[in-house]
């Protein structure tokens, strides 16, 4: 069913949202960077945390800590990715209090569309507040068996009836019967809110460039993939992207 089911999002997004993945940009591989020095902790502004800290990029990614920290890990992710659900319940404790606390380590989301799921969640995770953002993500990837069970449970007819419908009424039909919707009314995000959030086109075709943009110019071919200082490290696991971070100086 799961094979249907991303059958069913990768059709219904090409449809309004074409994404150009082949194209010319810079590929070339680079290392990792590496210090030989560890990092001394940068003390965060008074009140309040790094991991507080919350800014929006101009690549169209949520930064989270010190804008000027000395290590800046970079993560494409997708709402809809399960090894990204896997890499933020491994991850989120210790790289929120360990690294981007202590000032050395920034961290970044930029999202990716891999399907139709991904535009609609990331329409409704980006919603409300700059500083909402992460957090609502690492919920939602939290909660993501469950909107593979709803999906499996709403079947394929209805699943098609929405992605036949124009892009907007398409957005919010994909929210509602994956339970998206209500999912982000638990947490703050109105339905009303919502509504006007999920028929931003113009959105939804910026979260399509973005992809296109990473595809073409960063290499970036699955999810999730980490950039350290501008170099690509892969996909990885928490264990081996800590020991990239503490490579470069987190340590």
């Amino acid at each position: 069913m799961i094979s249907r089911i991303r059958s069913f999002a990768l059709a219904a997004a090409v449809a309004p949202f074409a994404l150009a993945l082949a194209g010319c940009g810079d590929k070339t591989p680079t290392e990792a960077p590496t210090s030989s020095e560890a990092i001394e902790k940068v003390p965060a502004p008074a009140g309040k945390s790094w991991s507080e800290v919350v800014t929006k990029t101009e690549e169209g990614g949520y930064r989270m800590g010190n804008p000027e920290a000395p290590v800046q890990l970079v993560e494409y992710g997708a709402l809809s990715c399960s090894h990204c659900a896997d890499f933020a319940k491994e991850s989120s404790e210790e790289l929120h209090n360990e690294y981007v606390d202590s000032g050395r380590v920034s961290y970044e989301l930029r999202f990716f569309m891999l399907n139709a799921l991904d535009v609609p969640a990331t329409l409704l995770a980006t919603c409300g507040s700059t500083e909402a953002v992460i957090p609502l993500s690492e919920q939602f990837w939290a909660w993501q068996p469950t909107l593979f069970s709803n999906l499996q449970s709403v079947g394929d007819a209805r699943l098609q009836q929405a992605a036949a419908q124009p892009p907007a009424q398409r957005m919010q039909a994909i929210a509602d019967l994956s339970g998206m919707t209500e999912f982000f009314a638990a947490r703050g995000i109105s339905r009303d809110q919502a509504a006007a959030c999920l028929t931003d086109t113009a959105k939804a075709e910026a979260l399509a460039k973005q992809t296109e943009t990473a595809a073409t110019k960063y290499n970036v071919t699955g999810t999730p993939s980490f950039f350290i200082n501008g170099a690509p490290v892969g996909t990885a696991d928490w264990a081996t992207l800590e020991n990239k971070l503490q490579a470069a100086g987190a340590r």
